[in-house]
């Protein structure tokens, strides 16, 4: 698929308006691989006979594909534009579904879940559309972003309900045979939508501080590592209650079947943290809206280990999901601050890339620790804890910028 020159289309037009929705849309149906294996963890552990630190290895791998995929996806969207890639996603996330309805054991059902559903699909719905859809606005970047991001928490507010549903009447088999074929359905019509390639004039790269450095001071492979160690931290943190808490519900005597309304709860509530997160971006910059939501998050996270009554667990993760939406989003906006705009793709994939590393590690830590100790206390304690270390370096950049208030962007174009 070959994209349509846009040297006529303007910044914040109308089509960049209907390209977001297209993106949104994506992002929703795509984002399907990174929330079906949550759900289907305690019936996939009793099937396969497996203990929970080995169930927690198909979401592990999926998150490892997905992380490797958001690298080589955003190249490719940076060299040829997100329509092929995304062409490629759309295949391949719902050849992975209907394979994986057919697996005989765990490591098959978590391979497929890991190269098919995570790197070759559900990755280009998230880290490369954000930044693509970065290209198309300026003034209203911030919310963009945002938006694109909320595809992929519409996704989890959607399916884990639709897929519970689904194993509990025709089997997580048939549940995955018939995800794979409606995917295919109906994403390929978006991916129409998408071929268009951003302007010029938004490509073009603005200069450099001297030495390749930002107005922080650092050279820019410097601050994307320590963006990138920044993102892993806060991930781990936010992957506890993200991966365990359907499983978490069930070991409480709550059943899987709230357990899994409290996901599509958080990631709901998560949806208007992503938004707000937006038109904090758009007013302050990514670095302020990344420091706030991390340490709310870090405050909500804490809350788990004080309570766990059917009540007041719905509560705490309903705030939990309000206040950690706009985490992820805030890193594509520090990229667009202080990155040139051509290599957005790459970069956002890099630390999307590192981002999702703790998502998978702080999934799987956690289940080994709930293996170790019984209770998920200790892995509560452990997510706090690498969500202390990320506040400390977001806060650590913005005291290198002389004040903890708002920073005005080197590549802001």
């Amino acid at each position: 698929m070959v994209g349509v020159s846009a040297d006529t289309t303007e910044v914040e037009s109308p089509y960049s308006w209907w390209r977001l929705v297209a993106c949104v849309c994506l992002g929703a149906l795509g984002g399907v691989g990174m929330w079906s294996v949550v759900v289907v963890l305690p019936t996939v552990q009793a099937e396969f006979q497996a203990a929970r630190g080995g169930a927690s290895l198909p979401y592990t791998l999926t998150m490892v594909g997905f992380a490797f995929g958001s690298v080589v996806m955003g190249r490719l969207a940076d060299r040829f534009g997100i329509a092929l890639p995304m062409l490629c996603s759309s295949l391949c996330l719902g050849g992975g579904y209907m394979l994986s309805s057919q697996t005989d054991s765990l490591w098959q059902f978590a391979i497929v879940h890991g190269v098919l559903i995570g790197m070759l699909g559900s990755s280009t719905t998230f880290g490369p559309l954000m930044a693509d859809i970065s290209h198309f606005f300026r003034r209203r970047r911030g919310i963009a972003v945002a938006l694109a991001a909320s595809g992929n928490y519409l996704a989890g507010a959607f399916w884990p309900n639709v897929i519970q549903h689904g194993v509990e009447t025709i089997g997580w088999r048939q549940t995955y045979l018939y995800i794979g074929m409606f995917t295919i359905v109906a994403m390929l019509p978006l991916v129409l939508m998408l071929r268009r390639k951003p302007p010029k004039a938004a490509m073009a790269m603005p200069q450099t501080a001297a030495g390749g450095r930002n107005h922080l001071g650092l050279s820019l492979g410097g601050l994307q590592a320590l963006l990138a160690l920044a993102s892993f931290s806060c991930c781990v943190a936010m992957s506890m209650p993200q991966v365990h808490i359907v499983a978490y519900c069930k070991d409480l005597g709550y059943g899987v079947a709230l357990g899994a309304q409290m996901l599509s709860v958080m990631l709901g509530l998560g949806i208007i943290s992503r938004i707000g997160s937006g038109f904090i971006a758009d007013k302050f910059g990514g670095l302020y809206t990344l420091l706030l939501g991390s340490a709310l998050q870090g405050t909500a996270l804490s809350l788990y280990l004080v309570f766990d009554g059917r009540i007041s667990l719905y509560v705490v993760t309903a705030l939990f999901g309000l206040v950690q939406g706009g985490i992820v989003p805030s890193y594509t906006m520090i990229v667009r601050e202080y990155f040139p705009p051509a290599e957005a793709g790459q970069r956002v994939g890099a630390i999307l890339m590192t981002s999702i590393f703790g998502m998978a590690a702080g999934g799987w830590l956690s289940g080994v620790i709930f293996d170790v100790t019984g209770s998920y206390s200790a892995a509560f304690v452990n997510g706090v804890a690498w969500n202390v270390l990320n506040v400390a370096i977001v806060v650590w950049l913005m005291m290198r910028a002389g004040r903890l208030r708002p920073l005005s962007a080197s590549f802001r174009a």
